[in-house]
């Protein structure tokens, strides 16, 4: 009789042991019944594209996890797990906020849950059984699989789970969550994980975000072609987008995120190719398409960066309207650094003198008031009066004054001749970080 037992557990040990090598290994324990935050998907096996991808984000401070889905042959990485419909979405919500996770879902691992989606509970009884340990004749000892369940047949069943009243209930909450978030609850399609493709076959997603407090950063990234050290085209970071052929012998690409505030960050990559493990520390196969992160970190002591979008109305120290976009950039600097001090340089195009004109009493920081000062002045005063006039503004929205110096150059600083296409450029305010 106990030859007869061993027979059958190898029997069973074997038919285990064929099945599981009939499938895609993976070293990620099956997903339990909940709700789960899922950030990223990959094929049942892909456990090091998985890996990878946690651990890079998991530098960030998230704990992130993976787990398998058998059913559907993918394992999901996930920030976070619940038995609660409710607060899943309102984490997945959350989640969605912070960079790079602009497109997470909530997957749906089906089975008893206490939610509002609750199932039917069977009738049937369960009983537990314990682990049992046998012997194969070479005389390893070999602990037999633990069951989940054994189930009875009752002798009087009351009711019986309908199974399509159970799926209508799911997909009746899916609905209704779809429409009060919209369409939050996301399904993974059937066949949206491939394997890594080249980046000229594939939509890539330029993450800029500040480093310190992982904060998504508003900018553009440049598209260089190395070959010919040409300015291809300016992609939206923060979005999914199709980077441009640069239509040149090796392909190579540089990609720049210049962003006011922050030190500019450089990413070189081939365009026809697929990337290798040299650019693993910045971009990341997710499935379906690239992450390329840009780990933006604020100006250091010594630093110096322009505000070129900072434009001034002809002959004054009064700025336009448009210049209030990288204004803002630069006071949202000094208020997340309240060490910093930095000094505002004034240039001009030429040292000629010439009109000057300057604010008036109302202070109108970006229009030709009816109080304007009209006179006259060398190019050096013009140059002090414009690093004056964006000082007056940080000032006047809570900046200590005390935080920012003035340094008026003229025209002594050109960086381009006074009469090329370029002389516009000559016309400029720099920043200087004198203290952090």
């Amino acid at each position: 009789m106990r030859l007869q037992s061993k027979g059958i557990f190898i029997a069973l040990f074997l038919s285990q042991f064929l099945y599981f090598e009939g499938r895609a290994q993976t070293a990620a324990a099956p997903l339990a019944s909940g709700y789960y935050v899922v950030v990223a998907a990959y094929r049942l096996g892909q456990d090091t594209y998985a890996q990878n991808y946690i651990n890079r984000i998991n530098k960030d401070g998230i704990d992130a996890k993976y787990g398998a889905d058998t059913k559907r042959n993918y394992l999901y990485v996930y920030l976070d797990y619940f038995e609660d419909f409710d607060e899943s979405i309102k984490e997945m919500l959350e989640t969605r906020k912070k960079a790079g996770f602009e497109e997470a879902w909530v997957r749906i691992m089906k089975g008893e849950m206490n939610t509002k989606v609750q199932m039917i509970a069977s009738t049937t009884p369960v009983v537990e059984t314990k682990k049992e340990e046998e012997v194969v004749p070479n005389g390893t000892t070999v602990e037999v699989p633990e069951k989940a369940e054994e189930i009875m047949e009752p002798t009087e069943p009351e009711s019986k789970p309908d199974e399509s009243v159970m799926e209508e209930e799911v997909a009746e909450v899916e609905e209704t969550a779809s429409a009060e978030s919209d369409a939050v609850v996301e399904e993974v399609e059937e066949d949206p994980i491939t394997e890594p493709k080249p980046v000229a076959e594939a939509s890539v997603y330029l993450s800029l975000f500040n480093a310190t407090n992982n904060n998504q950063i508003e900018g553009e990234v440049e598209v260089i072609d190395i070959d010919r050290a040409r300015l291809v085209e300016k992609v939206k970071g923060n979005e999914y987008a199709s980077l441009p052929d640069p239509k040149s012998k090796t392909g190579k690409i540089s990609l720049i995120a210049n962003v006011f505030g922050y030190r500019p960050v450089q990413h070189t990559i081939l365009y026809g190719q697929v990337p290798n493990d040299s650019t693993s520390h910045f971009m990341e196969w997710a499935g379906n398409h690239y992450v390329i992160k840009f780990d933006m970190v604020r100006y250091h002591k010594g630093d110096i960066n322009t505000l070129y979008n900072v434009f001034f109305y002809n002959d004054a120290a009064i700025m336009l309207p448009e210049s209030k976009y990288q204004l803002n950039s630069l006071l949202t600097m000094m208020q997340e650094n309240p060490n910093y001090r930095i000094m505002l340089h004034g240039h001009t195009n030429g040292n000629s003198r010439g009109r000057l004109i300057t604010m008036g009493p109302s202070k109108s920081f970006f229009s030709l008031a009816n109080d304007v000062n009209d006179g006259s002045g060398s190019a050096k005063e013009l140059s002090k009066q414009r690093a004056l006039a964006i000082k007056e503004w940080l000032v006047s929205q809570g900046v200590a004054e005390d935080r920012i110096e003035i340094k008026a150059w003229g025209g002594g600083r050109m960086i381009h001749d006074k009469n090329s296409v370029n002389a516009k450029k000559n016309v400029r305010v720099d920043v200087e970080i004198l203290e952090e």
